[in-house]
């Protein structure tokens, strides 16, 4: 195989690749290279973790998509054929995969999924005992593939077990709705709509809203069919913000809810229309846990404004803004607790979010449980989620721009060049300032009235990009700020 295509397939601490074939009859992840990721991701396992192949134990769970049963079969005949034995989850929420490396005696997880791609994507999303890999791991993983250097097929295949996951995760987060409300029938009375844009997400009707005594009618894209034919599963897309938000409206519903394909992300559509996604879902999340933790930080991507930082503050608790991407913002959490610092949440802008309480799984369903809950609540006070949000004012215009990275270079050090480039011609212009508390990339504050705003200029986590993030409070403010970018991308030798 291409060594080409081992680059293409990482992305962040993630494999993705196309696996529906195009008119060409071309796509990534074909028979050979699953084998060649799976087996690898195995040998890993007993290279850096000690785990002999006959002694592994791999929990599998897949999306909705249509390559998916495809993928599942080829990795568990791949994985059997060295002996490691499998438990067969089947159709799952990547979160509740995450919860299944918990519950069963495995030494992994393996969910096939593209998160919010298109239906011609999938890949794979690793979980050991302490949370996902690395993007370092992913890098070793795929330099095993590239070798192609395997174990020899076993005469003792490994073992293939059923176990239904999404039974036990279903019940979990019920009870968490339970717990905050306190009776058999907590939501009785209250209607929901979700849009599970034909991903993962139906689950969240049927087997929690529903038996919770919710009113759903209305939601939308429940069939599993993995087509995405109304639009992508996505909750910053804004044709499925359209969707759910035109769905709230028509059913007259008290709260709307879209997930991402594998259900690890969430945006939420109040009462009238109020999309509340990107930092405003940032700031709901973090009202509900400062309210019992005060004083606490809450890790956030590097794509908030400035406004978010005083809205925190406000509420008692202290924003740490750190790299994009959710691995690396829960990463940053973990390491503010060991220090002795209560940090409850960390969350990204895209709609990841994970809780201390929780053991830091990134899990949409469960952000999207609490918002119920405190939903239900304040409607009994005649009040709506907006409400703890009322003070919290987003900028007028957001903006984003991607630009590919081309050269011989590899695309981290091509960023950097760019960005150190760009940091040079900036600092002579009047009325902008580089941001010095910044994780990643470079931060720009802009003071002029015609911008009123800031961007930020990073490297892409998951492809060979730049992207620039441009936030502002005056009509085109954000368009002048990226055409700012752009003229001093254009000056640089990129």
């Amino acid at each position: 195989m291409a060594e080409e295509i081992w680059k293409k397939l990482k992305s962040g601490s993630d494999i993705r690749g196309t696996a529906v074939e195009n008119e060409n009859n071309e796509m990534d992840l074909t028979k050979d290279v699953i084998k060649s990721i799976v087996l690898s991701f195995s040998m890993w396992l007993a290279r850096f973790k000690n785990v002999d192949f006959s002694e592994q134990i791999i929990a599998l769970g897949h999306d909705s998509r249509v390559s998916s049963r495809r993928i599942k079969n080829t990795t568990i005949n791949a994985l059997r054929s060295i002996g490691v034995s499998i438990y067969d989850c089947s159709l799952a929420s990547t979160p509740a995969m995450s919860m299944a490396m918990k519950i069963l005696s495995c030494n992994a997880a393996i969910q096939i999924t593209a998160s919010h791609h298109p239906y011609r994507y999938n890949g794979f999303k690793f979980f050991l005992k302490n949370g996902t890999i690395s993007h370092k791991n992913i890098e070793e993983i795929l330099e095993y593939a590239k070798t192609q250097y395997y174990s020899e097929p076993k005469k003792i295949k490994g073992i293939v077990r059923t176990f239904k996951v999404m039974k036990d995760y279903c019940q979990f987060i019920k009870n968490l709705i339970i717990n905050k409300l306190g009776v058999n029938e907590p939501l009785k009375g209250f209607h929901v709509v979700v849009d599970a844009g034909e991903g993962v997400g139906s689950f969240f009707v049927s087997d929690i809203l529903d038996p919770l005594g919710a009113d759903t009618r209305g939601s939308i894209l429940l069939e599993p069919s993995g087509k995405f034919s109304e639009h992508e599963p996505n909750p910053e897309d804004s044709k499925a913000i359209d969707s759910i938000k035109g769905a709230v409206l028509k059913s007259k519903a008290d709260l709307g809810i879209i997930f991402d394909c594998d259900v690890d992300r969430v945006a939420v559509v109040d009462s009238d229309g109020t999309v509340i996604n990107g930092s405003l879902l940032v700031a709901l999340a973090s009202a509900l846990v400062l309210r019992e933790n005060p004083g606490a930080v809450i890790v956030t991507d590097s794509v908030t404004p400035p406004q978010l930082k005083k809205f925190i503050s406000e509420f008692g608790g202290i924003q740490f803004r750190y790299k994009r991407g959710y691995s690396n913002v829960i990463l940053a959490a973990k390491e503010i607790n060991d220090s002795g610092t209560n940090c409850p949440l960390a969350i990204e802008t895209s709609g990841h979010a994970a809780f201390k309480e929780y053991g830091f799984i990134d899990d949409g369903s469960y952000l999207a449980a609490k918002i119920v809950a405190e939903a239900f609540k304040l409607k009994s006070e005649n009040k709506t989620i907006s409400d703890l949000i009322k003070t919290y004012k987003p900028s007028l215009e957001h903006k984003e721009i991607r630009i590919p990275l081309e050269g011989e270079e590899p695309a981290d050090v091509l960023a950097s060049d760019v960005i150190y480039e760009i940091k040079q011609e900036f600092i002579k212009i009047p009325g902008c300032e580089i941001e010095k508390d910044n994780a990643e990339g470079i931060r720009l504050n802009f003071t002029s009235a015609e911008h009123d705003g800031w961007c930020i200029l990073r490297k892409s986590v998951h492809d060979p990009a730049l992207v620039v993030t441009a936030e502002s409070n005056t009509l085109r403010g954000s368009e002048k700020i990226l055409e700012s970018v752009k003229h001093m991308i254009s000056k640089t030798n990129f």
